[in-house]
């Protein structure tokens, strides 16, 4: 067992990869709810909430990625690189029917989902003008997001950070040229940025296979896209399936709390939009450490290491806690400059707004670093991913939506307050996540010797 001054560094090394990816992803966030804050208060809260599809989306990726990381890095250990192109090519067409599956529906009927989150129709408009474009960044998100989570698993960290950073630059290049029509281009407002996510994305893919196609240790290869799966697919589902639905579960309460934001009013929304974008900030270094604890916990179980694994998960639940109550001290820095930033691109309504839900989202950012270091590190590690699945289902969609539906629609309380209710979410069911913690059962060593 490391000592803990060891144990640190090795947490570190882990999370660091997963943190540089979560700050490249707020920079691109912050870098288009900036831009659309010059172009109008409508065209921002419009993005806000068509991204609230795309993250639904974005969560079954991440349920594919779960899957496709266990794996590959079990097979790596057993030094097994043709199973592992074979994990690669299924995971891969499983984002791809997924992907064709959404830009299906996000192109042909974008009006629509906009209407599920506002009935503003100013709002709508533009939304679905960024949707119907922004759809096909779906059709190339999958694939580099499943090829990432296998690069990780094996310990090849250089090539998403590096990757996810010529993204982030094409991202922000791409926005402002197309938003304010710089090198001679149209003004194109919220669909530049739509069109700009969609270029970064199709660079990301090209670099995963100048990789794969340059690679002499992990490739993508087409005939496996092709290829049966048999037992691998039930092992593949398995241990992503459980991951998918919970995460596609909290995506929709998510969504849910934004339909009811969105319903609130504009300003509302606006200020949800800023708050989230500094939360974000905030937010990476715990979530960074939280999503490593999947790792640290699962080698030392998989080395059948039970008291290792416990002492390990209990080691980095601290670190998760310290780390996310200094994310609070940075969003609660930078509240005042971001007020000062938006007074003259908010309405008065959202600047007041946007005062109050900067320091609620403080108590949130601990709760939701808590229930992802236990529920997604420590319970995911040990191979029980359908608890999460069943708390999330049960405490979003019986307790914390019913709760925020009831303060925003039949109770009619002041938006702030509504948004008060929406805070408390992490903390409705944080009681049974630590009971199942304490129980231990969580600890089991799930690896056998797969067959291809």
């Amino acid at each position: 067992m490391l000592n803990k001054k060891d144990f640190l560094k090795h947490a570190s090394k882990l999370a660091f990869p997963i943190m540089i990816q979560n700050l490249i992803g707020t920079l691109v966030s912050i870098a288009d709810t900036v831009m659309l804050g010059y172009v109008s208060q409508t065209a921002m809260s419009a993005s806000s909430l068509a991204n609230q599809y795309t993250f639904v989306l974005f969560c079954l990726y991440y349920g594919l990625a779960t899957g496709t990381s266990v794996l590959c890095a079990q097979y790596w250990g057993k030094g097994d690189r043709k199973t592992i192109e074979k994990i690669i090519g299924l995971a891969e067409r499983l984002s791809i029917i997924i992907s064709l599956l959404f830009f299906a529906i996000s192109f042909s009927i974008p009006e629509t989902i906009m209407r599920l989150f506002t009935d503003s129709p100013d709002t709508i408009l533009a939304g679905s003008e960024y949707l119907k474009v922004v759809s096909f960044s779906f059709l190339f998100m999958g694939f580099s997001q499943v090829f990432m989570s296998a690069l990780r698993s094996v310990g090849k960290v250089v090539l998403p950070s590096v990757t996810y950073m010529v993204s982030l630059a094409v991202n922000i290049f791409c926005n402002a040229t197309f938003i304010f029509g710089l090198l001679g281009m149209p003004k194109l407002g919220v669909v530049g940025v739509a069109l700009g996510t969609v270029i970064a994305r199709i660079v990301e893919v090209l670099i995963c296979l100048i990789y794969s196609i340059t690679s002499k240790e992990i490739r993508f290869r087409v005939k496996y896209l092709f290829s049966k799966s048999g037992v691998l697919l039930q092992d593949f589902l398995k241990i992503s399936a459980p991951a998918v639905v919970n995460d596609v579960v909290w995506s929709l309460a998510a969504s849910a709390f934004a339909a009811i934001l969105g319903h609130i009013g504009d300003d509302m929304v606006a200020a949800n939009a800023v708050a989230v974008m500094v939360v974000n900030i905030g937010a990476i270094a715990c979530r960074g450490f939280a999503n490593a604890t999947t790792i640290i916990v699962s080698q030392a179980l998989g080395n059948n290491q039970l008291e290792t694994a416990k002492e390990y998960g209990k080691r980095m639940l601290h670190i998760t806690i310290a780390v996310s109550l200094i994310g609070c001290a940075i969003i609660l820095a930078i509240r005042p400059f971001m007020i000062a930033f938006y007074r003259d691109k908010l309405t008065e309504t959202a600047i007041s707004y946007l005062g109050s839900i900067m320091i609620m989202t403080t108590w949130r950012l601990v709760g939701e670093a808590i229930n992802t270091c236990l529920i997604c590190g420590c319970f995911r590690g040990g191979g029980d991913s359908k608890f999460g699945m069943v708390i999330d289902t049960v405490f979003m969609w019986l307790v914390a939506v019913p709760l925020m539906f009831l303060a925003a629609y039949v109770l009619k309380l002041p938006p702030i307050w509504v948004y008060f209710v929406m805070t408390l979410d992490e903390f409705e069911k944080m009681p049974v996540v630590f009971f199942h913690y304490k129980k231990e059962k969580w600890l089991k060593n799930i690896t056998r010797d797969f067959m291809s």
